[in-house]
């Protein structure tokens, strides 16, 4: 009997280990024909994790290092101060394993909130983990664009000695990767809910309720359909983070109603039920790196409306940006006006051009090929 082949080993180093970074690690190590070990923190004090968050990994790799070996490629987060972490790590991890940056947000393009300015520390921890790096991966090409465009902008900030060269090697050393998202559990679940009594078209929120996913452009969209008479469902789901979202308080007096679900939907199988049920799923943000949450309703059947900017175009085929894609709010009012008037679940070419490009088999053969 020939003995069994060992998978080489991937660390994967994740400070802020929830949500949809949470949803990536898993996705990737479930996924990945290497063998991905996770070196994780809690997903909480996200500030803190950037700034201590070595100190933790380093005793987690140094425990590996021990008992395993060193990895044939690690892939750290943006969370990670990289540089901190392999000071740490001098002499104990070799050399010449390769490191990969990913870069699923940042915190220099990141939105501040309201009325904060924004503390470019993080920002230059971002930069140096680049630097620090055998590879960066961005999960959107605008992503990756809209980081090298404002990053000049916050080295010239500082007084000097800004070295402002290393930008090109980075920029060429760096690519993009999507995130993946898994179309069997949707599938599995739109099997297991059977008949579905009809009603009014349903239109879906299903992203976190912050200011730069603006529910108030959203919110105002749902007040002037109603105004007008016309007819449908709402259902609310994504994670809160405020202690008092005024903007959704109002809509849930206001659209009381019409209101199918509101708030977190705390077990995955109900929450892709509900996917699976929903006849529009709309954006009105004025910030998203990727869209994991567009994604999968898609495949759950809900037509998408989405703003012509951002990732959102990239996530959609050219042939379909003039169905799925708006220019403004009256745009928007207007395309979800005709679609609710006819609505049709997600056009089949749109469902599969996600399945082919998006699912996570396919995807993490990518990340496998980038970093093995």
């Amino acid at each position: 009997m020939s003995p069994q082949i060992q998978k080489p080993t991937v660390w994967l180093v994740s400070p802020y280990h929830t949500g949809s970074h949470l949803s990536w690690a898993e996705g990737y190590a479930d996924h990945s024909r290497l063998r991905v070990v996770a070196l994780t923190m809690a997903g909480r004090f996200w500030k803190w994790r950037m700034q201590g968050g070595p100190m933790e990994l380093a005793a987690q790799a140094r425990q590996l290092l021990a008992t395993e070996g060193p990895p044939a490629a690690i892939l750290a987060t943006d969370m990670l101060n990289l540089p901190v972490w392999l000071g740490l790590l001098r002499g104990e991890l070799p050399a010449d394993v390769p490191i990969f940056l990913y870069m699923h947000e940042n915190q220099l393009t990141y939105p501040p909130r309201p009325n904060e300015q924004p503390d470019l520390t993080y920002a230059m921890t971002n930069w140096l983990s680049q630097l620090a790096a055998d590879g960066v991966i961005f999960n959107s090409d605008y992503h990756r664009q809209s980081w090298f465009r404002a990053l000049p902008n916050l080295l010239k900030h500082f007084p000097d000695y800004s070295h402002l060269e290393e930008i090109e090697a980075v920029q060429a050393r760096s690519v993009v990767l999507p995130v993946g998202i898994r179309c069997g559990r949707i599938d599995e679940a739109r099997n297991d809910l059977g008949k579905v009594d009809a009603g009014p078209p349903l239109i879906l929120w299903n992203q976190r309720w912050e200011y730069d996913k603006r529910p108030d452009r959203f919110f105002r969209l749902l007040y002037r359909l109603a105004e007008e008479g016309i007819d449908f469902r709402l259902a609310v789901a994504g994670e809160n983070f405020r202690r008092q979202p005024e903007e959704f308080e109002e809509a849930w007096s206001r659209l009381a109603g019409r209101i199918v679900q509101w708030g977190f939907v705390e077990s995955g199988r109900a929450y892709r039920q509900l996917l699976c049920q929903a006849d529009l799923v709309i954006s009105t943000a004025d910030h998203e790196f990727f869209g994991i949450s567009i994604l999968e309703a898609i495949v759950g059947g809900a037509f998408p409306l989405l703003p012509d900017r951002l990732s959102y175009p990239e996530l959609i085929p050219a042939e379909l940006h003039p169905a799925c894609l708006y220019t403004d709010e009256d745009d928007l009012y207007r395309k979800a006006v005709h679609r609710l008037g006819h609505p049709r679940a997600a056009p089949p070419s749109l469902q599969s051009h996600v399945r082919q490009h998006f699912d996570w088999p396919v995807v993490a053969a990518l990340y496998d090929q980038a970093i093995g």
